[in-house]
């Protein structure tokens, strides 16, 4: 596909980044709402600029939707598939670093590029794929939410799914105060997660990682065992989120660059970082939800919990709801269950933020429409909530895996309409200028896509099976 050269071009792509400023813009609320340090600063003054919108999108990687397949995996293979946390963690960095970029330097966000540098024909279908991916992830925020009120509160799931509706007030209280604001309660939401396992991982005693099979694990990838490469499809096709693309590309445009190479450079800089870091929390975190799981069901069918209950592991079982129910009994202590609700509560919160955000970025990219957040966020949340609402109450509460994998298909279904415009983009120098991709991350960012791409691929068969199965056997 070409794409067209800029007006009046020049070999300093910063007049082309002036030029692109002066046109439609996504958030226009938060956008350049940022001062950053001007000229040479201290390290640290300027990271503290940047640091943010990476977090932000961090929480995708977290969220509900990683919960079951992480515990899946730990449960069922111990620390076997570490290595494929690992390896999705460095490819949603990669990808992330892309996207950055891509809105550091042209001043576009991926969802604007599509629409100015692709067929118009394509615009309506992309935005639509695009829309569906976000109500996907927003049902498996829903689910996560929902559970967790179940689950420390005892509300029937049914109305704990409705409760979740109210959290538009939340995102609406929380953008009055700006970006920065909306950065420091996800980093709170993102700290409580780490705590809650930092606790249940180092200080019960009855869960002390050991470390040395851990590293055995991630030096020694393989799927060695039936069953292992449909939790890995499963592992990659959760990590790497398409509206995350959409929306890392918008976000670094709320720091007020100023538009000159020196500026650009070090934009790409620290947000590399704080790519890299938030990234590498996230990673963090899904390793200790797959390690809990390792120490805590691998190796038993069943667990007796409080009343003399027995709870039976099995392939397709809930594991996030069998985890609250049975991390007590195993750790010797009530506190382990709570931690693992509030911190699955906190997932399910700050990944909602994110993909209302997300929604703004791809319908005003995309189309140019403008929506009130409020009216924005009860579509998105109304689009997740009716078919969870419908499912629960003719199935019962026990097809909560079962939404998680229907949201799962449709999300990994996205994937490659935003992955491959991204690679295409960022590594256009008609585009990208001075700025884009060198040969390592062309090379590491095609090899990503095609990798995700293939593994969507080859378990997209059984996935469809197992979502046509949920569609159809409501009646029975």
């Amino acid at each position: 596909m070409r794409i067209p050269e800029y007006e009046n071009s020049t070999p300093d792509p910063s007049a082309a980044i002036n030029a692109f400023h002066q046109r439609h813009v996504s958030l226009d609320g938060i956008h350049g709402s940022v001062q950053v340090p001007e000229g040479p600063t201290q390290f640290w003054r300027n990271w503290r600029a940047y640091v943010g919108p990476a977090l932000l999108v961090s929480v995708g990687y977290m969220d509900p939707g990683n919960w079951g397949t992480d515990l899946a995996a730990g449960a069922r293979f111990k620390y076997d598939l570490l290595w494929v946390v690992a390896l999705a963690s460095v490819m949603a960095i990669f990808l992330q670093i892309l996207s950055a970029r891509l809105g550091i330097v042209t001043g576009k966000d991926l969802a604007q590029a599509c629409r100015d540098y692709y067929p118009s024909w394509a615009r309506w279908p992309q935005w639509l794929f695009c829309e569906l991916a976000i109500a996907a992830c927003d049902l498996a925020e829903v689910l996560g939410s929902a559970v967790a009120l179940n689950l420390l509160f005892h509300i029937p799931l049914f109305y704990a799914v409705l409760i979740t509706a109210a959290d538009v007030f939340l995102l609406l209280a929380l953008q009055r105060f700006g970006i920065r604001t909306i950065e420091a309660v996800v980093l709170v939401l993102v700290a409580t997660i780490g705590t809650c396992y930092f606790i249940e991982l180092f200080l019960i005693p009855e869960t002390t990682p050991n470390f040395r099979e851990m590293g055995h694990a991630l030096l020694t990838p393989g799927l060695r065992q039936a069953g292992m490469a449909f939790i890995a499809i499963g592992i990659i096709g959760a990590t790497v989120m398409p509206h995350n693309l959409y929306l890392h590309s918008a976000l670094v445009q709320s720091r007020k660059l100023q538009k000159n190479s020196r500026a650009i450079q070090g934009a790409i800089f620290y947000n590399t970082i704080d790519t890299t870091v938030s990234l590498l929390i996230a990673f963090l975190i899904n390793a200790a939800i797959l390690v809990l799981a390792a120490m805590t069901f691998y190796g038993k069918t069943s667990v007796e919990v409080a009343g003399g209950e027995i709870v039976h592991f099995a392939e397709d079982s809930d594991w996030i709801r069998v985890a609250f129910l049975t991390l007590a009994p195993l750790m010797n202590t009530a506190a382990a269950s709570t931690l693992f609700a509030v911190a699955l509560l906190a997932s399910g919160q700050s990944s909602t933020i994110t993909g209302t955000l997300a929604g703004q970025v791809v319908m005003e990219g995309f189309m140019h429409w403008r929506l009130s957040p409020w009216i924005r966020r009860l579509i998105t949340r109304g689009l997740a909530i009716l078919p969870a609402v419908f499912i629960i109450g003719v199935r019962g509460e026990g097809s909560v895996n079962d939404l998680l994998t229907l949201s799962q298909v449709v999300l990994a279904m996205q994937l490659p309409f935003a992955m491959f415009p991204l690679l295409h983009f960022t590594s256009s120098r008609k585009l990208m200028g001075d700025w884009r991709s060198g040969w390592f991350l062309l090379i590491v960012g095609w090899a990503s896509a095609i990798l995700i791409t293939v593994m969507d691929v080859y378990g997209l068969r059984a996935s469809l099976a197992a979502a046509w199965q949920i569609i159809t056997s409501g009646a029975s």
